[in-house]
């Protein structure tokens, strides 16, 4: 299917249902019940707001609601999720890329423009910076057909001294943290050692490149590495 027959065939959203949309996408994506208190905890708003909207969401076939097991996609839900979630990571990269943002920038500037753009323009920022296969904190842009392989990853957090790992991808929610991880050159593509870990929700000692690092282990929940390989 060409990217203009796929894309047609979707209709126009409202940038509200694309949030829910998104927020529902992450919660499966994560194998968490998409439950109303789960989808308002995602979206920072009340569980009473969420609950018009899920109704209204399976009256226009997006998702399916069932009580007690909560919101699931359809398929026309699942692709209306991912042509939002490409919006926002080619923003993203094109920020990066082609204005010389930094990557603790771009999330709010396309939380709000990813809303707004065409598929034509997301599909032209693509092209002029190369098609990037992922956004700058290191999570897989959809096709232009609707597409997302997402790969498969663990927490920094389990990992156990003698490990080594290559991050592959970071949360972009918050950009205090986003700085903080580039002054400690955490970045997706970077090789990690674990070097010790203390007992007791204690700190974790990384090496990084010929540097010494230690972060603690709720931040190594939020840095995603590829499952190391076991003898």
């Amino acid at each position: 299917m060409s990217a203009a027959r796929a894309t047609k065939s979707l209709p126009e959203l409202t940038g509200p249902v694309e949030d829910y949309l998104k927020a529902i996408y992450e919660l499966e994506r994560t194998g968490e019940a998409a439950e109303t208190n789960a989808i308002a905890r995602l979206l920072g708003i009340a569980p009473a707001s969420v609950s018009g909207m899920v109704r209204r969401l399976a009256e226009q076939g997006l998702i399916t609601h069932e009580r007690y097991r909560g919101a699931r996609l359809t398929t026309s839900g699942r692709r209306a999720a991912l042509r939002t979630i490409r919006r926002h990571r080619v923003i993203e990269a094109y920020l990066t890329s082609a204005l010389g943002y930094s990557w603790d920038r771009v999330h709010d500037e396309a939380e709000r423009l990813e809303h707004a753009a065409s598929d034509e323009l997301i599909d032209r920022m693509a092209e002029a910076i190369g098609e990037p296969e992922t956004d700058p904190h290191g999570a897989p842009i959809p096709t232009r057909e609707g597409t997302l392989e997402e790969r498969s990853v663990i927490p920094l957090s389990s990992l156990v001294p003698g490990d080594s790992a290559r991050v592959e991808t970071v949360s972009d929610a918050n950009a205090e943290r986003l700085r903080y991880l580039a002054e400690l050159g955490i970045t997706p593509g970077v090789e990690i050692h674990v070097i010790a870990r203390e007992p007791f929700e204690g700190p974790i000692a990384l090496r990084i490149g010929s540097q010494t690092r230690t972060i603690g282990p709720a931040l190594a929940a939020q840095i995603m590495v590829a499952a190391p390989a076991k003898p």
